[in-house]
C-alpha cells in the first residue's frame, strides 16, 4: 500500500520533535453483504475504506492522527498532527531503517470472495429462506445474512519493523421467528470463518437454517424458568461468551494496569478450579479472531491465561508490554486505522477435560442445561455479570428434559472459575462474534467444552 522508503521518512517526520516511539498503520478493507429478510432482499452491498493512522509516543502521552490521503504529502501531515498532540517542540531529524518481518497466515483463501456474483451470495439467501420455511408451519419470519471483507494491513514503527497481513473473513447468519400459544420465539443460527468463499463447500446453509428453524420452534413449548440458585451445566460451544465477558476481558493488562480488574496483582494466585486451563489463540487456522499478525505487527500467539486454576499471564499489547519489559502477546488490536490499538482478546477458550458430557448431565440431579448463550454485560472490576439465555433446558433426574423460556444468567466471574466441578472432553468453538470495548469492534471466537459451574443464579420467573 505504502513504498517503504516513503514509511521510513514518515516516521523520521514523526519522531523529530524528539518522541520515543512513532507508528504506521495502513489499511485497505473492502466489504460486501446482502440481507433477506422476510421472503425480500432488503439490503446488497459493498464498500471500501482505505486509510493510515499515525501514533507517536512522548513519555507518558500519545499523539494519534489519521488520514485517507496515502500519498507522502498526507502521511507527512498525519505525522506531524500526531508529534505535535505528543510533544510540542522541534529540532533534528531520525532516520528510521525499516526490517520486513515475514507473516505466517493461519490459512489459506482458497476462493476470493470478491469474485462470487453476488447473485450467487444473494442464491445463498434465498436457500436458507426456502429450508427453514419448510420446518414448521408456526414459522412467521425468516431473516439471514451473508456477509465477506478482505482487510490488508501494513504496520511500520520506528523499532525498524515492517509487517503485513492479507485478513479475509466469511459469514452467514440466520435468524427465525416462530409463533405458538405461548407467543412469539426466535432461534438463531451463524457460522463464519477467516476464508474465502469456499467456507459453504463445508458448511450447508441449508443445515444453519433448520438449525435456527429447529430452535425457534422448540422454544415454543418452553416452560417459565426457574429463579434461584442452582447448578448450570454449560454445552459445547455456544456457552463460550460467558467466560470470554466474565473472566477474558479482566485478563486484559490495560484494564489490570488501570486497577478496573478484579485479577490484578494475583498472578501465580490460583484463581479458578484446577479443571479449568483458560487460553487465548489467534492462531487457531479458520476461527473468527485468527489473523497473521496484530494491528501492531506482533505476530499471532497462543497465550495460556489460566492453567490448571492458576493465573499464568494476562494479554499484552506492543508498548505495555515494551514498558513493563514482558513478552508481546499479540492481543494488539484495532477496529480501524481510525482508531488506536488497545489489549483485546482473540479465540478464547476453556480446554477440554476428561469427564464425558452425558455423565456430567446424569450426575446432576436438577439444574439448567444451557446450549446458547446470548449477549451479557460485565464489570470487570468486579467480575459481576449478567447474560442472557437463548436457548436453555431443565436437568431433572439427571436428563435433559423440556426448553424453558429465555431469562438471564446471573453471576460473578471469579466464583463461577472456582465453582467449575467438571469439564467435558467435547470441546467445540461457539458462533463468530465482534467484540466491543471503548467503543471499537473486532471480530473475535470463543470455545468450551460441556462444563458445568457447582452453583449460579438464574434469573426466571417460575415459582
Amino acid at each position: 500500500m505504502i513504498d517503504e522508503d516513503v514509511i521510513g521518512r514518515v516516521l523520521g517526520t514523526a519522531l523529530r520533535t524528539g518522541a520515543d516511539f512513532a507508528e504506521v498503520f495502513a489499511e485497505d478493507k473492502r466489504t460486501s453483504s446482502a440481507v433477506l429478510d422476510d421472503g425480500r432482499i432488503e439490503e446488497l452491498s459493498s464498500g471500501r475504506d482505505r486509510g493510515a493512522g499515525i501514533r507517536v509516543v512522548a513519555g507518558e502521552t500519545t499523539g494519534y492522527a489519521h488520514t485517507a490521503d496515502l500519498s507522502e504529502a498526507g502521511l507527512r501531515s498525519a505525522a506531524e498532527a500526531a508529534a505535535a498532540a505528543a510533544r510540542g517542540g522541534g529540532g533534528g531529524t531520525r532516520t528510521v531503517e525499516l526490517t520486513r518481518r515475514p507473516t505466517t497466515n493461519p490459512n489459506v483463501v482458497a476462493i476470493d470472495p470478491a469474485t462470487v456474483p453476488k447473485a450467487r451470495k444473494v442464491d445463498l439467501l434465498r436457500r436458507a429462506d426456502e429450508a427453514a420455511r419448510a420446518r414448521a408451519g408456526s414459522i412467521r419470519q425468516v431473516s439471514a445474512r451473508y456477509g465477506d471483507s478482505r482487510r490488508r494491513i501494513l504496520v511500520a514503527n520506528s523499532d525498524g519493523l515492517v509487517a503485513a497481513d492479507d485478513q479475509t473473513r466469511t459469514m452467514f447468519s440466520v435468524a427465525v421467528v416462530a409463533a405458538g400459544d405461548t407467543g412469539m420465539q426466535t432461534g438463531r443460527q451463524s457460522v463464519g470463518r477467516t476464508i474465502g468463499f469456499e467456507m459453504f463447500d463445508a458448511n450447508d446453509v441449508e443445515a444453519v437454517a433448520r438449525s435456527a428453524a429447529d430452535r425457534a420452534v422448540t422454544k415454543l413449548r418452553a416452560r417459565p424458568a426457574p429463579s434461584g440458585e442452582m447448578p448450570v451445566v454449560i454445552g459445547p460451544g455456544g456457552g463460550g461468551v460467558l467466560f470470554h465477558e466474565a473472566c477474558g476481558h479482566g485478563l486484559e493488562a490495560d484494564l489490570v494496569a488501570k486497577s478496573a480488574s478484579v485479577y490484578k496483582g494475583r498472578q501465580g494466585e490460583r484463581v479458578a478450579s484446577p479443571l479449568v486451563t483458560l487460553v487465548d489463540d489467534g492462531t487457531i487456522a479458520e476461527e473468527w479472531g485468527a489473523f497473521g499478525i496484530d494491528d501492531e505487527g506482533t505476530p499471532a500467539q497462543r497465550n495460556v491465561l489460566i492453567r490448571d486454576g492458576v493465573l499464568a499471564d494476562y494479554m499484552w499489547d506492543f508498548l505495555r508490554a515494551r514498558k513493563e519489559g514482558r513478552a508481546r502477546s499479540g492481543n494488539g488490536r484495532r477496529q480501524s486505522y481510525q482508531h488506536l490499538p488497545m489489549v483485546r482478546m482473540t479465540n478464547t477458550v476453556i480446554l477440554p477435560g476428561d469427564d464425558r458430557p452425558e455423565d456430567i448431565i446424569a450426575g446432576t440431579e436438577s439444574g439448567i442445561y444451557v446450549a446458547q448463550l446470548g449477549g451479557g454485560s460485565v464489570n470487570t472490576a468486579t467480575g459481576d455479570f449478567v447474560f442472557g439465555m437463548w436457548e436453555a433446558y431443565l436437568i431433572e433426574n439427571g436428563e435433559i428434559t423440556d426448553p424453558i423460556r429465555e431469562s438471564n444468567l446471573v453471576g460473578n466471574g471469579p466464583k463461577v472459575l472456582l465453582d467449575v466441578d467438571a469439564v467435558g472432553d467435547d470441546f467445540a468453538m461457539g458462533s463468530p462474534g465482534t467484540c466491543g470495548k471503548d467503543g471499537q469492534g473486532v471480530p473475535v471466537g470463543d470455545g468450551v467444552p460441556t462444563l458445568r459451574v457447582r452453583s449460579m443464579t438464574v434469573g426466571g420467573t417460575a415459582a
